[in-house]
């Protein structure tokens, strides 16, 4: 996994050419588009079609008949909000990387009762951010996070500079992208 993990929210299929494009112009090889819109399948099919260099994968996976709906489109990594079994029995099923969302000391334990060591901090910046997550990481030295929610360029090298951030997610990636983009034209 890359260090970034831009969240894409894709409501149209023809808008996923422009986005992914601009990432890749902005050195981001990695795309989570999230299952939250009617062509989020689609558009994950799409982009693993005619982007085969970059990483997509699918977030806001819920339960399992989205991740089935995802893995089937081609995803390469399940995001979820929260820890979901089912989906994590799913991607462990097919070796398919989850990150399922995890804030509590519970949260965490059950996820490695999954064997996932990797899990998404969401929403990073209600849930005591980098703080938060140094004090878990002393019950759970083998966790590494992937902060997303509050994360952003005025905070992004802070969390950078920890060794337990397996990467930074946030939709910010994909704003600065098509504004860099539209900037060059």
């Amino acid at each position: 996994m890359e260090k970034f993990v831009p969240v894409v929210v894709i409501k149209e299929l023809s808008e996923t050419d422009k986005i992914l494009t601009a990432l890749k112009n902005n050195g981001i090889n990695t795309a989570e588009i999230t299952f939250r819109t009617a062509c989020a399948a689609e558009a994950i099919a799409y982009a693993c079609k005619h982007y085969p260099e970059m990483s997509i994968g699918a977030g806001t996976v819920i339960n399992g008949k989205q991740c089935e709906d995802a893995l089937a489109a081609g995803a390469q990594f399940i995001v979820s909000p929260g820890l979901s079994v089912e989906v994590a029995k799913i991607c462990n099923e097919r070796g398919i990387p989850y990150y399922p969302g995890c804030v509590t000391p519970t949260e965490i334990m059950a996820a490695l009762d999954l064997g996932i060591t990797t899990v998404k901090f969401f929403p990073a910046n209600v849930y005591g951010g980098l703080k938060a997550m140094k004090a878990l990481s002393a019950p759970f030295p083998q966790i590494k996070f992937i902060p997303m929610g509050g994360v952003d360029r005025s905070n992004i090298d802070e969390f950078l500079a920890w060794d337990k951030i397996a990467a930074i997610g946030g939709s910010f990636f994909v704003k600065e992208s098509l504004d860099k983009m539209e900037a060059n034209k």
